[in-house]
């Protein structure tokens, strides 16, 4: 079962996929008239998901959530619930206020999984109903409604995610919500802004006083986080592209290529030619 909303006004779209055999996303520059968010329930059996060419355990009883621009495809898309909207149907960055997400629940370099116990799987049971029987009813409100409940899910699966993260009701949450913010500014950023003082400058913080408050959610450093969105990106690029890596360097936002690819080795153990060497010829003919 596959049903979706439409707004041809706004372009704004909004699924909900059950029972479906193929849930895969193709590499996104075949993809890329469809960014989707994407948030996937596995009520079955543990199986495997491929993000970005990486093979990751996808337990029974969990959620994923998946940027709009990750590739991944499932061991067994039939036994999935997924959610999956765009920016035009519900912009996460316009309602941030609301549903304390932004960042968070959608990451490239972290792929969050939620453990859900069974209140909440009871929980997302009955919201998924709902969601269901409004798809299929077609009237004035349905657009709205849709909406409210998909801020709902949002709202309910963030707080189920906050849990693992916050190490402590006493800390200040809106501490919590400057990582939030960061994660969404290398988002927008990490192609031209590759150092750490750049982001602290935004959130009128010291780049240590960032180090610090990462450390203290026990995530990755900051500096981390902006090169492990580069290499993400420099690796659909080389694998999903023909572009040179001359090419990818300056959009990267690197001024050299050697510099780049010494950068690009250090990081992953091969240059950025022998890895497109490794990607399987098909990918490329995608």
């Amino acid at each position: 079962m596959k049903l979706k909303i439409s707004d041809d006004r706004t372009g704004g779209e909004l699924l909900l996929m059950k029972d479906e055999a193929a849930i895969d996303r193709k590499p996104y520059m075949r993809d890329r008239f469809h960014k989707y968010f994407t948030i996937v329930w596995n009520p079955g059996p543990d199986q495997t998901v491929t993000i970005d060419g990486t093979e990751k355990a996808f337990p029974s009883n969990t959620l994923l959530t998946l940027l709009f621009d990750q590739t991944f495809s499932f061991e067994d898309s039939a036994s999935l619930i997924a959610w999956q909207f765009n920016r035009e149907f519900y912009c996460i960055l316009d309602h941030d206020s609301e549903v304390s997400c932004v960042g968070f629940l959608f990451s490239t370099t972290d792929h969050l999984l939620i453990q859900l116990e069974e209140e909440a799987q009871q929980k997302l049971k009955l919201l998924t109903e709902v969601f269901i029987e409004e798809l299929k009813t077609t009237d004035h409100i349905q657009h709205e409604i849709l909406i409210v409940l998909l801020k709902r899910l949002i709202i309910y699966i963030t707080g189920l995610a906050k849990l693992g993260y916050v190490p402590s009701k006493k800390i200040d949450e809106s501490r919590f919500h400057i990582i939030r913010k960061f994660n969404l500014l290398v988002e927008a950023h990490f192609k031209s802004e590759h150092m750490v003082n750049f982001y602290a400058q935004l959130l009128y913080k010291s780049p240590k006083t960032l180090s610090n408050l990462f450390l203290l959610f026990n995530q990755k450093s900051p500096s981390q986080i902006i090169q492990d969105r580069i290499i993400l990106e420099a690796k659909r690029l080389l694998s999903y592209t023909d572009k040179s890596v001359n090419s990818i360097t300056y959009e990267l936002g690197f001024n050299d290529v050697a510099y780049f690819s010494n950068f690009f080795k250090k990081k992953c153990g091969v240059s950025p030619s022998d890895f497109r060497n490794m990607v399987p010829v098909e990918t490329l003919a995608q």
